[in-house]
């Protein structure tokens, strides 16, 4: 079921994120770099089992390494140290991540050849949207 998100992913649109990064505790500097940013998202699958995400921007690439829910340790694109578990539900990629007794939830969904990753803090969503790179 995670076949579906391989693959190279281009972000072509981002509604609410600077809300959403306050949201997280980001300072003024990591948002602004977050806003102007538009990624480039590989998403692989080795054969261990093994799911790799890496993002690209002009300011720093991130690369994560997991297994489905399995706890890792994670260092946010704003820095912020976290614990993540990603999870594979009704389709939908679920990220959640806590720290410092809060939690936040990224949920990527593929949508014909769009991919749609919906971010939420509170009661504060952003939606990103990203095509397939060909």
């Amino acid at each position: 079921m995670v076949e579906q998100y391989v693959g190279k992913w281009k972000m072509t649109s981002s509604d609410n994120f600077d809300e959403y990064m306050k949201a997280v505790g980001a300072g003024f500097a990591s948002r602004q770099m977050a806003n102007l940013a538009k990624p480039s998202l590989t998403i692989a699958l080795d054969d261990q089992g093994f799911i790799s995400m890496k993002a690209v921007t002009t300011f720093k690439t991130l690369e994560i390494k997991f297994k489905l829910d399995e706890e890792f340790d994670e260092t946010t694109a704003d820095d912020r140290k976290v614990k993540t578990i990603m999870s594979l539900a009704d389709g939908k990629l679920i990220q959640m991540q806590t720290w410092e007794g809060k939690t936040t939830i990224i949920e990527r969904e593929v949508l014909d050849t769009k991919m749609i990753a919906k971010c939420t803090m509170d009661d504060v969503v952003a939606i990103r949207t990203y095509e397939k790179d060909a």
